[in-house]
């Protein structure tokens, strides 16, 4: 007899019945536990050593202990331990569910929330060290900026040897000389300093020669800001005894503790810097700045920069508003704006000094991007209270133990000021950068 083909189903094996089974082990959610919390996972942060936490369990661990090492092998990490990036985005793929969960009570635990911002804030203070794997490569482009820094340190050893060598005694310029004992030569070279188009006039001026006679023959000084510029100077002569400062250097051998006063108020407080000129220096000092950053013509090119430092009228509506809108939001650009113009009597130190006021610049807008971020603008006033008070102190300390001070001391803060500063600050800048890529990691 013959069987019947329900019969044959019936008599199949299992394997030929079932369909094939994957003999791959599944994947549990153990397997990607964190060793603090016994959890899965969140934003998961591998250490130099290999082991890896969730991040707000190393946040816990540090607030709690203040140390720097691995809560299970107690090695120590190197830099600021980021995030797993490949690690983290496969556990949120196989356990979306859970992943949520933990983020959402991890949220609403207010001593996790604070523990991970001052983890961060830490983090944020620190420099930022590659792990073990990209050394090799950190310390080619380490070797190449440290290089670079070498070599700018170079070129300003270099200027401040020369300047120093070159340039005559702080006490032997026309600004320390009576009037009555300049010589021929001495007179040539202070009419020179009003400019290039002085030296038409060099040979034939005298210290008692008006307007009108200026105008006249054989003088033919037919330009009007020349003849204004020759007898405002002469004026200013005549009342000080003495030729008053028109440069840099002449201007710190008349007021060596207003220099160096004024060059650290404005690379660290240029808004309370220039508030200061106005409120105790505003004839001699202030009213050239601002007309020499924000002139009175549409060109700017119309008179020279000495025409300007002359120039004592009282500035218009519309150089004290865009005064006003640089010094609320781009202190520095005017400290680049007069050096820029001083460029032909001061080569190399303007160059250093639009060099370092670009730098500064920079490093207030990371200021402000780091409070923005932080989600900390409550605290401005707070800080802008502290940033006033310690400036006031530290300037009222230096007024009181000024005599004190060597004169090579002060000189070489000066001149660190003005030299060095720009490539420190440079350095400054390159570990923002670096710390915003972490911080975006």
């Amino acid at each position: 007899m013959e069987e019947s083909p329900q019969n044959d189903l019936n008599t199949m094996s299992p394997e030929e019945d079932d369909p094939p089974k994957s003999t791959s082990p599944q994947i549990s959610v153990n397997e990607f536990s964190c060793h603090c919390c016994y959890d899965i996972l969140v934003n998961p942060t591998t250490l130099n050593c290999g082991h890896s936490f969730c991040r707000h369990c190393l946040a816990l661990w540090w607030v709690s202990s203040k140390k720097t090492e691995c809560p299970e092998c107690r090695e120590k990490w190197e830099g600021f331990p980021k995030v797993n990036i490949l690690l983290r985005d496969a556990i949120e793929k196989l356990f979306p569910d859970a992943i949520k969960m933990r983020f959402e009570d991890i949220q609403q635990n207010n001593d996790i929330v604070q523990s991970l911002a001052a983890f961060q804030k830490y983090g944020n203070d620190q420099i930022p060290i590659a792990p073990n794997a990209g050394r090799a490569h950190q310390q080619r482009g380490g070797g190449f900026f440290s290089g670079v820094l070498t070599a700018l340190t170079g070129v300003a050893v270099v200027l401040l040897v020369y300047h120093w060598s070159s340039r005559e005694s702080e006490h032997d310029l026309l600004v320390h000389k009576p009037v009555t004992k300049w010589t021929a030569e001495e007179v040539v070279l202070w009419l020179e300093q009003l400019g290039p188009w002085a030296s038409l006039y060099r040979d034939r001026l005298l210290l008692t020669l008006t307007e009108e006679e200026f105008s006249r023959a054989p003088y033919t000084i037919e330009n009007s800001s020349h003849r204004r510029a020759i007898l405002m100077e002469l004026e200013r002569v005549k009342a000080l005894g003495v030729k008053p400062p028109q440069n840099l250097w002449e201007y710190k051998a008349v007021n060596p503790g207003r220099s160096l006063f004024l060059l650290y108020a404005l690379k660290s407080s240029p808004r309370l810097g220039l508030l200061y000129l106005y409120l105790f220096d505003y004839t001699d000092t202030f009213l050239p700045f601002i007309h020499t950053i924000c002139p009175l013509q549409e060109d700017g090119s119309g008179e020279d920069i000495l025409t300007k430092l002359l120039d004592l009228r009282e500035p218009t509506w519309k150089q004290w508003r865009e005064f006003l809108v640089k010094y609320s939001f781009l202190p520095y650009q005017l400290m680049a704006e007069f050096a820029w113009d001083w460029l032909e009597v001061h080569y190399w130190t303007s160059r250093f000094l639009i060099v370092n006021a670009m730098l500064l610049s920079v490093l207030e807008l990371f200021s402000f991007w780091r409070i923005w971020s932080r989600s900390e603008l409550k605290t401005v006033p707070q800080r802008m209270w502290s940033h006033f008070w310690k400036v006031s102190t530290q300037g009222l300390f230096v007024a009181m133990f000024w005599p004190l001070i060597p004169q090579f001391i002060c000189n070489c803060l000066f001149y660190w000021a003005l030299y060095f500063n720009p490539i420190i600050n440079i350095d400054l800048v390159v570990k923002e950068v670096r710390r915003l890529e972490t911080q975006v990691l």
